[in-house]
């Protein structure tokens, strides 16, 4: 067990008698200076089998998901605790404060998350600026979006201007339509509205590929709280525009496992145990429509190591933890090492 394992249950009780969202800037900030201290040690307990997924070679099927590090201020740290992925975000084109505050609400019995963040962040320059910088040799992914004032029917130029500027310093860039915490953005779900979307993006991929050589995949981030006819819409729009990848699922605004619980009104997106089986449910159903090389990469309600392995079985070739992260620490990470070689 390392010494930040050892730690963080120490910590727990401390950070989270904080206003959650304080709690989460300072550990940011202290896995910083944590690792610019060399205090920082791998969970990886001895070599994983890398994993190579649309074309790029991952370190381990263990990822971050986006939202933990907005700015991408600490991806070098993350990948010193032993992701073999992480993703930053989300970032879009000018900075932005995001919604009012509080904005995010733990539910410790339901090992939930309630946030309507709002896309807060500092562009994508500034991140780009960060990434330039970094010296991990975790995979990097950029979650990218569109403004909170910018219209739906321009909301396309967002994209184009974030994949532009993100493209050389990122491994990867997820396309994020399905945050419930930005008005009117899951509406870009809707079938013609993705397809003009992925067409836009996928053929501004193909310029930027052949400008400079280098292919950085495209995925799409989905939301779980998809019907049958929206999921086989998506899946159609994907497989006819050969879309890179799927990253399922992003937060719900379903609140029936919360039901009774105190927060359980607070508007936006419930994250951890609570989404894991509808996440679960549409990971699924995607890997049965979309075409077989599409990889998935699954996100949602991961709190354990089986969970993890759960959603590899699903039909995910990668998985991503950030809630099961806030309650279990470090230890979740290993875990999941341990039970997805």
């Amino acid at each position: 067990m390392t010494l930040i394992e050892k730690f963080y249950p120490v910590m727990k009780p401390w950070l989270f008698r904080l206003d959650a969202e304080k709690a989460h800037t300072l550990t940011v900030k202290l896995m910083i200076v944590a690792h610019r201290l060399g205090m920082l040690q791998s969970v990886v307990s001895k070599p994983r089998q890398p994993r190579t997924v649309m074309g790029l070679t991952f370190p381990n099927v263990l990822g971050l998901g986006a939202g933990m590090d907005k700015s991408a201020s600490a991806v070098d740290a993350w990948g010193a605790l032993g992701f073999g992925f992480v993703e930053v975000g989300t970032l879009t084109p000018r900075p932005q404060p995001g919604n009012p505050q509080p904005r995010l609400f733990r539910l410790p019995e339901h090992e939930a998350l309630i946030n309507r963040m709002g896309f807060n962040n500092p562009g994508i320059h500034s991140a780009v600026e960060k990434l330039q910088r970094r010296r991990t040799k975790s995979i990097v992914g950029v979650n990218i979006g569109k403004n909170f004032d910018t219209p739906n029917e321009k909301a396309v130029d967002d994209y184009l201007a974030c994949l532009k500027a993100a493209y050389l310093v990122a491994d990867y860039i997820a396309v994020n339509i399905s945050s419930p915490n930005t008005k009117g953005l899951r509406d870009l779900q809707a079938e013609d509205a993705v397809r003009q979307l992925i067409s836009a993006l996928k053929n501004e991929q193909a310029a930027l590929k052949k400008e400079h050589g280098k292919s950085t995949p495209l995925l799409v981030k989905i939301a779980p709280d998809l019907n049958d006819m929206q999921i086989e819409a998506l899946a159609r729009v994907f497989n006819e525009q050969s879309i890179d990848g799927v990253i399922a699922t992003n937060t719900t605004i379903d609140r029936e496992a919360v039901a009774g619980h105190a927060l359980a009104r607070e508007t936006g997106g419930l994250s951890g145990a609570p989404v894991r089986e509808r996440s679960n449910l549409v990971l699924q159903a995607f890997r049965m429509l979309l075409k077989d090389a599409t990889p998935i990469i699954g996100v949602g309600g991961i709190m354990d190591g089986a969970g993890a392995a759960e959603k590899l079985k699903l039909g995910a070739s990668l998985v991503q933890i950030y809630s099961g992260l806030v309650y279990r620490g470090p230890a979740l990470a290993r875990e999941v090492l341990e039970q997805t070689i």
